[in-house]
């Protein structure tokens, strides 16, 4: 344990990157950075987290923001739950702590969209708490160094991976070593064929000299996906179009969309216009179809989403659904959408 802490840490002052979070202990920082690469790159999160802290440069700022700006701001992540996750903690954060954020564990953790491994980078980093942080990056790296075929995604893996982590911690800068481990193993101990040649830790590690690199660590659940077919229907009148905000507990919830038809398969557009609540307008003589896409793919964790676009002109204007918005075609791109719009969106704008 000792030659894999003193390398690591040795690595991790020579070659660990110079990204904003990390020249401050401030904890509204440290959560901010976390929640936002849960799912996400660094070099992708690190615009938007550049962006959060310019517009919201203290948790006050950030608990009287409205949640549309705050998934404004958010757009193009995905997992929304984070953004309103992250805006609710803010609020009781300023409503139970004046602002402050609380500085134990166990108090961290007890705050909502807060898992073990955010509260234990946040313990660590922010006050020097010995909490270790164990996420992707780490299971790698110590399956692979100390040779543990555990399953990862198992309860009793994790019992085991979380038992070893406590043990490197121990006696160390808790903050500066879980970085450590996390940036060796986004950086050097990377997933496929790492560059083991170049390894700081090869002499001694299990995987290196069994040659299994590529089969630890161990994950024996995969994730299913399902399929969804979503018919987006574009209504333009003038310079005008019509959009409608997700408030089923679904994905995207909070943000805007076009009108839309979700089926259960791949059907031709007929039966698509002509079979719901859509029928009244799609088959007026004032509707003309005037184009319809291709089927894309957008990929979620747990879903498959078929899309495509149905552009429909109104020659007159219609009495569209309640649920509906009538907004200007330039004002569209002030509101939150999903990911998979935003190209459409560009396209409306720009026409």
């Amino acid at each position: 344990m000792d030659f894999f802490n003193f390398q690591i840490h040795q690595w991790y002052a020579i070659s660990k990157r110079d990204l904003p979070w990390r020249n401050s202990r401030n904890p509204y920082f440290i959560w901010l950075s976390e929640i936002i690469l849960q799912q996400t790159r660094v070099d992708q999160g690190l615009a938007y987290y550049l962006r959060f802290t310019e517009e919201f440069p203290t948790i006050n700022e950030l608990a009287n923001a409205s949640e549309d700006q705050v998934l404004k701001l958010w757009q193009g992540l995905g997992y929304y739950s984070r953004a309103r996750n992250l805006l609710f903690t803010a609020k009781y954060i300023q409503q139970n702590y004046h602002g402050k954020f609380p500085d134990t564990y166990e108090s961290i953790l007890a705050l909502k969209g807060i898992g073990e491994y955010t509260a234990s980078a946040i313990a660590s980093i922010s006050f020097g708490l010995e909490f270790p942080v164990v996420d992707g990056n780490v299971f790698r790296l110590l399956s692979r160094f100390f040779g543990i075929s555990e399953p990862i995604d198992s309860n009793s893996g994790k019992k085991v991976f979380n038992s070893l982590a406590k043990e490197l911690i121990k006696g160390s800068n808790p903050g500066m070593h879980n970085q450590a481990l996390m940036e060796f193993g986004a950086l050097q101990c990377v997933p496929g064929k790492p560059d083991c040649m170049k390894c700081v830790l090869s002499e001694k590690c299990f995987a290196y000299g069994a040659d299994k690199v590529g089969i630890l660590p161990v994950k024996v659940n995969r994730t299913k996906q399902r399929d969804r077919f979503f018919n987006y229907l574009i209504f333009e009148y003038n310079n005008y179009i019509w959009i409608r905000q997700r408030t089923d507990k679904d994905i995207w919830k909070g943000l805007f969309e076009f009108p839309l038809i979700e089926s259960s398969e791949k059907k031709e557009v007929f039966e698509i216009l002509y079979a719901n609540e859509w029928d009244r307008i799609t088959n007026s003589p004032t509707s003309i179809i005037q184009s319809v896409s291709s089927w894309r793919i957008h990929i979620l964790s747990h879903q498959r989403i078929n899309y495509r676009f149905i552009r429909i002109t109104l020659t007159e204007e219609f009495e569209l659904p309640n649920k509906l918005m009538r907004v200007n075609k330039q004002d569209i791109l002030s509101f939150a959408i999903p990911k998979l719009l935003e190209s459409m969106v560009e396209e409306i704008v720009e026409k």
